[in-house]
């Protein structure tokens, strides 16, 4: 009799949003071939960024003889525990904690859920984005203060502008850079990429792209900066003072990718200085924002807690519909779509 196969399911999130479905279990359960063994966690873990930092108990027995492993990321001693393990699948869109030097170096498969959130991220962005460029920033600090007043939006170096005159900058050209680019050049704008291999060619949405040795080169033209690029050790830290100094006094940030990719305390102090026009952060260094960082108090920052990608009622079933997808690609050994490279880091 052959040995029995196992995928263990670790998606039981404290946020109920991002808590795997009974719908979405019982399609798994449905679709699970002969001789495979659903093994469900209904341990409660975490979801957020890529995954709690150290397994439940009842992970760590799950996933004990697991072939096919489906959580928010995999932390170490999670993979560590698993000596049968060939494939992982993320319901994260990176890759965070699953980067064990173990897994690194082991040709256990990883792949991730890149592309689920890039609708409701890209419309964040452009939401975002508009916030700035039509003034609801300063109409908003009016309300609070029963102020009517015109003075702001009618001036004659008012910063009012429509997205179609914005060129938009956009680091990082992969599933979500390119969402984000399809909508701002529905507006007009002229999007330009960022991205690690230019010679890949100009994904939709873009006008052109550059590498990111060019990037110092494209600051100072750009209008609207999106970071949208995954973590790795040569995006972290890539906006810092000096390339935040390259910007125009009118240019609108808008961070949806990870915290570490720009300076924080370098983009306080450029917003209070009216440096640049604002920024709209999804994603920080330290999650919770801590409560004496002094983003709180900049009226030309709109902070919101990781929730950019938050879309009830469509996550689940996108998220489905790319598991299925890989188990039956990996059932027939065809190739897996969202596979990491483990070494770039994305």
């Amino acid at each position: 009799m052959a040995e029995e196969r196992i995928l263990a399911l670790d998606l039981a999130a404290t946020s109920k949003n991002w808590a795997l479905t009974a719908e979405g279990e019982r399609a798994i359960r449905t679709a699970t071939p002969e001789g495979w063994r659903v093994i469900v966690v209904d341990t409660p873990t975490s979801s957020d960024g890529d995954g709690a930092p150290l397994p439940t108990e009842s992970a760590l027995r799950a996933i004990a003889g697991a072939e096919a492993y489906f959580g928010f990321g995999i932390s170490r001693p999670l993979f560590l525990a698993a000596p049968r393990l060939r494939w992982v699948h993320s319901a994260a869109a990176g890759v965070g904690n699953a980067l064990s030097p173990e897994l690194i170096a082991s040709d256990v498969i990883l792949t991730n859920s890149a592309g689920i959130h890039a609708v409701p991220i890209a419309e964040y962005a452009v939401g975002a984005v508009l916030h700035f460029l039509r003034g609801l920033d300063v109409a908003l600090a009016q309300q609070r203060m029963g102020t009517w007043s015109k003075q702001f939006f009618v001036a004659e170096d008012s910063p009012l502008r429509e997205l179609g005159d914005c060129r938009v900058l956009i680091v990082g050209t992969g599933g979500l850079g390119s969402a984000i680019a399809q909508r701002m050049h529905a507006f007009g704008a002229e999007c330009v990429g960022i991205r690690r291999r230019p010679a890949e060619g100009v994904p939709s949405g873009f006008s052109r792209v550059a590498g990111l040795e060019q990037l110092d080169r494209e600051l100072p033209a750009a209008d609207i900066l999106v970071m949208a690029a995954p973590l790795t050790p040569g995006t972290r830290g890539v906006i810092g003072r000096e390339r935040l100094a390259l910007l125009p006094s009118h240019a609108v940030l808008v961070n949806v990718a990870r915290g570490a990719l720009v300076d924080e305390v370098a983009l306080a102090e450029h917003l209070a200085a009216g440096r640049i026009r604002g920024a709209a952060l999804d994603v920080f260094l330290a999650e919770p924002l801590a409560a004496d960082s002094p983003l709180w108090q900049l009226r030309n920052a709109l902070l919101t807690p990781h929730i950019s990608p938050v879309s009830p009622g469509r996550f689940w079933p996108r998220q489905i519909e790319l598991f299925l997808d890989n188990w039956n690609r990996y059932l027939r050994g065809g190739p897996l779509r969202n596979i990491v490279d483990k070494h770039a880091g994305y």
